[in-house]
This record gives structure tokens, C-alpha cells and sequence, in this order.
């Protein structure tokens, strides 16, 4: 190239603008080596990315499994009662009792033994069918649900319609002991979790629970307590594990002007079903049906 012919070329590329020069960030991108430049890379719909990773497949589980450049392979799919699909090349796969990323990557390993190079798998939960929990007590719509991807306490309580006005702050939830491949060997060994339902509303972490399938949820009557004499709002109220006698007068709006703290007294019901009148103090524990009596002051 003659020496007029270099200098117009370096003019000329001096004049072109700056995006034509070096591509703009947003241009830039890095393809992992083992996609292929006409799919994406296949990840979980980051909606459902809870769902997927901690739900575990049951039989009559709807999936949709998606093989990227393999439309012959994508397709809807239901896992059988014997916990099995049912896909092209491949045959039967153990679906049940794994999470979808896990049979995702059953699935690309089996493709990849001598079927398609480098396939790339994505499984997602088109419709929940295998588990359920059952809530019942004091709930308003008390009954069995499905349980669609993974479900907290907190879920399966909102999903029941909320606990009602009657309801006790325990919640118990029934749950058969199963072994590590989600078998049960013995149907009577059974584990009571509870949960403290005022505590679960204030959202005190680690309080809430995530339930399993089969899992019985029981919201069970509050136990209450009676309180009368001279205190500010005297009649039947919520009781809770390990009151005392001096909450349960705050919770009463506490004493009248001319009550007393002193000579308590309180109807108790013993284990024989009796009824008797027993000496109270303020530190002393109210128990479920008592009911108790505030004195006036001794002038």
C-alpha cells in the first residue's frame, strides 16, 4: 500500500464513532463453553426457583422437561404410580422422591451416555398432585391441601382461611418419621411439633416450619381462664402456658382502685374433677379453668 493510501486509511478509521470502535458493555456477553450459541442457558423460572429446588416429585406429578434443540424431547410428562417417567431414548427414569434440579440432572447424564452430546435439561412442576397436608381446629376453612412446590406453616395457615378469634396460640403439627428415601417404617412412630402461634405472627425468625406431605396441622381450641373481684375487666380470658397470676391481672387491665394483690384466691378443678379454693400469690401459675378471685383492700 503506497504512503497516501496508509494516511487515508488511518483518517478514515479515525473518524468512525466510538461505539463502532468497542462494543458497549451491555453488547459484551460470554457463552458458557458447553452452550450451543442457539438456546439460552436453561434455568429455573426464578418465580418458581423455591418451588422447584425444594419440592420433592410424587407420583401423578405433571412435568414439563424441555431439551434444548431436541423438540422431539420436550414434552409434558407424568410420573406413574410406581414413581417412574416414561421419556424417548432413554426409557424409564426414577422421578419420584427426588427434587426437579436432581431428576434435571438424571436426565442429562442418562442423554449424555451415548445419545446427544453436551444436552441441556430443564425440569419444571406444571401441576402438584402427589403431596397434600390436612389442616384442622380452629381454623376458618379447615380441611386437605395440596401442597403446590415447598409450604411453610404460615402458608398452609393462610391457605385454611387464618386461625379464628377461639383459636389457642399452640399449633401442633403431626408428622410420621420417615427414613432418608422418604419410606415409613412405622406408621405409629410419629414426632408433635409445636409451634408457638404468637410468636409465628411477629415473625420471629426460625419460628416458622416447613410442613412435608402427610403432615397433620392442628389449630386446637384456646383453654381459658376466668378472673372476677376487683380488677378492671373481669370474665374469660385466653390462657397461656406458664401465666402467672400477675400477667393474667395485667391481661385483666389490672387492679381496681381498691383492689388487692393480697389474699387471692382461685376455684381450681382437680384430676379427680373436684372444684376447690386454693391460696394464690403472683408469681404462682394459673391453670387452664381457674378462676380467679381478687379482694378488696383492708383499710
Amino acid at each position: 500500500m503506497s504512503l497516501l493510501g496508509s494516511v487515508l486509511l488511518a483518517f478514515s478509521l479515525a473518524q468512525q464513532p466510538a461505539s463502532a470502535q468497542m462494543p458497549t458493555l451491555q453488547a459484551v456477553q460470554t457463552l458458557p463453553p458447553s452452550q450451543s450459541p442457539s438456546g439460552p442457558v436453561p434455568r429455573l423460572d426464578p418465580a418458581k426457583g423455591d418451588q422447584n429446588t425444594r419440592y420433592t416429585l410424587g407420583p401423578q406429578d405433571q412435568l414439563r422437561i424441555t431439551v434444548f434443540d431436541e423438540p422431539e424431547l420436550t414434552n409434558s410428562y407424568r410420573i406413574d404410580s410406581d414413581g417412574f417417567i416414561t421419556f424417548p431414548m432413554i426409557n424409564k427414569v426414577a422421578a419420584s422422591g427426588i427434587t426437579p434440579p436432581e431428576l434435571q440432572d438424571r436426565i442429562r447424564s442418562m442423554l449424555a451416555s451415548g445419545y446427544i452430546r453436551n444436552p441441556q435439561v430443564r425440569v419444571e412442576v406444571e401441576g402438584y398432585k402427589s403431596q397434600s397436608v390436612i389442616v384442622s381446629g380452629e381454623v376458618r376453612t379447615p380441611g386437605k391441601l395440596m401442597m403446590t412446590g415447598s409450604m411453610s406453616l404460615v402458608e398452609a395457615l393462610a391457605a385454611a382461611g387464618s386461625p379464628t378469634s377461639a383459636a389457642s396460640n399452640e399449633v401442633s403439627v403431626s408428622r410420621q418419621r420417615r427414613l432418608a428415601n422418604g419410606t415409613v417404617p412405622n406408621e405409629n412412630d410419629v414426632e408433635i411439633i409445636r409451634v408457638n402461634l404468637k410468636l409465628l405472627q411477629l415473625g420471629q425468625a426460625g419460628r416458622d416450619l416447613q410442613l412435608q406431605d402427610g403432615d397433620l396441622v392442628n389449630v386446637p381450641k384456646a383453654q381459658t381462664f376466668f378472673i372476677t373481684g376487683q380488677v378492671r375487666n373481669s370474665g374469660s380470658l385466653v390462657w397461656e402456658p406458664g401465666m402467672t397470676v400477675q400477667q393474667a391481672i395485667a391481661l385483666a387491665g389490672g387492679l381496681t382502685d381498691r383492689g388487692s394483690d393480697r389474699r387471692m384466691k382461685a376455684d381450681r378443678i382437680m384430676p379427680d374433677g373436684k372444684v376447690v379454693e386454693v391460696s394464690v400469690h403472683l408469681e404462682d401459675k394459673v391453670q387452664p379453668n381457674d378462676t380467679i378471685k381478687v379482694s378488696n383492700k383492708i383499710f
